[in-house]
């Protein structure tokens, strides 16, 4: 598991079939495999909280620009799905769509962890709206592939600026920890 984020739990391995159907999903717009990441992704949800406590799971956001060029918001529809699992099995969870980009990072391929952490500093901001409803309740933050865990630190920042906390982290892969010249 890369350091970076403490407390994230990952389905598996971001590689073989796993890494193949976030891809396609991803970036071939494979609206089906919304369903099994879905439900992938809940797993790794019931594994990070505790029965019978109410959480609120927010989906790493993508920038608009991207949403656009790929016709959708990938994480955001397995975040859907594996809500709509986890409360099916009794959990109760709902998505908050708290965060937002302030601007677009450059692409995270190929830079160290510093470079990453880098480049997300300050991209996070809280939408106004979520602030007060999301103070004093639990929040679990969702993405797809956890890599060095800039991502989510700085998401979790972002939201306990507003007095929000982070308890952990759910994701449905994590890359396999490389050390990386400068990182």
């Amino acid at each position: 598991m890369p350091a970076g984020f403490p407390g994230a739990t990952a389905c598996a391995p971001y590689d073989g079939m796993l890494r193949r159907l976030i891809v396609e999903h991803k970036e071939h717009a494979r609206y089906s495999l919304a369903e099994p990441l879905g439900r992938t992704l809940a797993v790794a949800v019931a594994e990070a909280i505790a029965p019978g406590r109410a959480v609120w799971l927010c989906p790493i956001p993508s920038a608009a620009a991207t949403v656009r060029a790929r016709g959708h918001e990938p994480l955001r529809r397995i975040a859907i799905v594996a809500a709509r699992h986890l409360r099916a099995d009794g959990y109760d969870v709902r998505l908050a769509d708290a965060l937002r980009l302030l601007r677009r990072p450059a692409d995270q391929a190929g830079l160290s962890a510093r470079e990453r952490a880098v480049n997300l500093e300050g991209v996070f901001a809280v939408r106004s709206r979520w602030a007060e409803t999301l103070t004093d309740q639990r929040v679990l933050l969702v993405d797809d592939v956890l890599t060095t865990g800039s991502t989510l630190t700085q998401a979790a920042g972002a939201l306990e600026t507003t007095g929000i906390a982070v308890f952990g982290a759910a994701v449905l892969a994590a890359t396999r920890r490389r050390v990386v010249p400068g990182s």
